[in-house]
């Protein structure tokens, strides 16, 4: 066997291996065909070409391998395959001034027992006390929340 085949043996071996550290979770044909093929490699390059030429062999794959992870780690290759993306919606809140305990509204849609409400001009969620109500209903806030409000059908 030539120096260039046992060469292409360890290459494929890494590739396989980084295809399975960077992009496969878990252990996978790929981590375990590349760790089969390294080994091919430094094997066949003891078999054929003897001690020193094997020892040289195994001392730069493993060399290989570590600098290739390395630098695949520090150059931040993770960030190619991460979501960057930012959530930068807020909730929207409820000023007290603006919606009060006993304020009436209606009903937008059916709560079941959360919908929506349209309460003093504004669109909200609302829940009610427990009972279904009827979207077109007339509705009185019992309680202000942060984000939503408690309501009860007016009676």
């Amino acid at each position: 066997m030539s120096i260039i085949a046992i060469i292409f043996l360890i290459l494929l071996g890494i590739v396989l291996f980084l295809i399975e550290f960077l992009l496969i979770p878990g252990v996978t044909i790929a981590g375990i065909g590349g760790a089969l093929l390294m080994g091919g490699g430094v094997y066949m390059a003891y078999k054929v070409y003897g001690n020193t030429v094997g020892n040289y062999t195994l001392l730069g794959t493993l060399l290989f391998i570590f600098l290739t992870i390395y630098f695949s780690l520090k150059s931040r290759t993770w960030k190619k395959f991460m979501l960057n993306s930012k959530i930068e919606g807020k909730a929207r809140t409820i000023s007290e001034d603006v919606i009060k305990k006993g304020d009436v509204g209606k009903t937008i849609t059916r709560l079941a027992p959360i919908g929506k409400a349209l309460v003093s001009g504004i669109t909200i969620e609302a829940k009610s006390t427990g009972q279904f109500i009827d979207e077109n209903t007339d509705i009185e806030v019992v309680k202000v929340l942060k984000s939503n409000i408690i309501v009860k059908p007016k009676n």
